[in-house]
C-alpha cells in the first residue's frame, strides 16, 4: 500500500506503507512527518480530506489533529468516497499496468508508482480538486447513490 496527498499547490512524496496501517502508525509515519508540513505549506485555508478508514478515526489521531490545529473535512459514516485522490489512484494504476513487462518485483513496482505519481500534470490534479463541489452536489441530488464520479 502507498499513501500520498495532493492539493492544487503541491503533492507529497509517495509513502510506502509496509504491513498494516494502524492509527498509531498513521499518526507517526504519515500525519506528523508528511501531512502537517504539507498543510502548513499550503496555508491557513488548507483542509485535510481523509476518509472514514479506522486508522484515520483512531482516538489518538483525532487528538493529534486537534492539537496540531489541522482543519479536517468530516464525512458521515456511510458517505460515498468522493475524495478526488481516488481518481488519481485509478489513473496511476492504469498507467502502471500499461508497463510491459509487468514489474519484476516490489521495488520496481514502487519505482514505477513514484514515477507515475511525479508525472501527473498539475492541471489534472487541479481539475480533480475543483470538481469537489460538483461531486457533492451530485451526491446530494442522488441521495448518496451512484454518481458519474
Amino acid at each position: 500500500m502507498v499513501w500520498g496527498g495532493i492539493s492544487t499547490r503541491l503533492r507529497t512524496h509517495l509513502y510506502h506503507v509496509v504491513g498494516n496501517l494502524t492509527g498509531v502508525r498513521y499518526q507517526n509515519e504519515i500525519l506528523q512527518p508528511l501531512v502537517v508540513s504539507a498543510l502548513q505549506a499550503i496555508g491557513p485555508r488548507a483542509i485535510l480530506q481523509d476518509d472514514n478508514a479506522p486508522p484515520h478515526r483512531f482516538a489518538a489521531v483525532n487528538t493529534f489533529i486537534q492539537q496540531a490545529m489541522v482543519k479536517r473535512m468530516l464525512w458521515p459514516a456511510n458517505c460515498p468516497d468522493l475524495n478526488p485522490i481516488e481518481h488519481m489512484w485509478d489513473e496511476r494504476c492504469r498507467r502502471v499496468q500499461q508497463h510491459h513487462p509487468p514489474p519484476a518485483n516490489l521495488g520496481q513496482l514502487l519505482q514505477w508508482l513514484q514515477q507515475e505519481w511525479n508525472g501527473v500534470p498539475r492541471a489534472f490534479i487541479c481539475n480533480l480538486i475543483h470538481s469537489m463541489r460538483q461531486r457533492c452536489v451530485e451526491c446530494l441530488a442522488y441521495n448518496g447513490g451512484h454518481t458519474r464520479y
